[in-house]
């Protein structure tokens, strides 16, 4: 029981720190997204950046860091769903489904809410990206669980 509580509270939590991106007005998602590209680059390459690299690195590199962020948000939602839902739920396609599926209405939820947001926007594609990562995460995560079973089983039967 303690478990079930536990990944409730886990998925919860991760949907109030989506959430809680999803409220930065326009101008703070900027700075934040700017923010991770220098530090990364400035890590990677062991040096401060100067003005115009930065504006060049987060010209560049901005799309594919947000939408990663997409994925990544998501990957993990669905991990934990398909988790709690794997406590009440022979893992199936039913099993799957359903955890995508509650991914999928929160993706549609939190782009709704950014319709809310100053300097935001709801994209279709985002909710698209989200479902992307929040598929790869509950199938890899399923993938996982029941090639663990299986040697589990098999080492029982050994």
């Amino acid at each position: 029981m303690i478990r079930k509580i536990i990944k409730f509270i886990l998925i919860i939590l991760w949907m109030m720190l989506i959430f809680s991106f999803s409220n930065d007005t326009g101008n703070v998602s900027t700075k934040k997204s700017d923010g991770f590209i220098i530090k990364i680059v400035e890590s990677i390459s062991g040096r401060k950046l100067s003005e115009v690299e930065k504006e060049k690195w987060t010209t560049y590199l901005v799309v594919p860091v947000r939408k990663g962020a997409h994925l990544g948000v998501y990957f993990v939602l669905g991990i934990l769903v398909f988790s709690f839902i794997s406590e009440f739920m022979i893992i199936s396609y039913k099993s799957i489904l359903l955890s995508i599926g509650i991914s999928i209405l929160y993706a549609c939820s939190d782009e709704i809410h950014q319709l809310l947001v100053p300097g935001r926007s709801g994209q279709i594609k985002d909710v698209f990206l989200d479902t992307i990562g929040a598929c790869i995460g509950v199938i890899g995560y399923s993938f996982v669980v029941r090639k663990c079973s299986k040697n589990e089983q098999k080492e029982r039967t050994s």
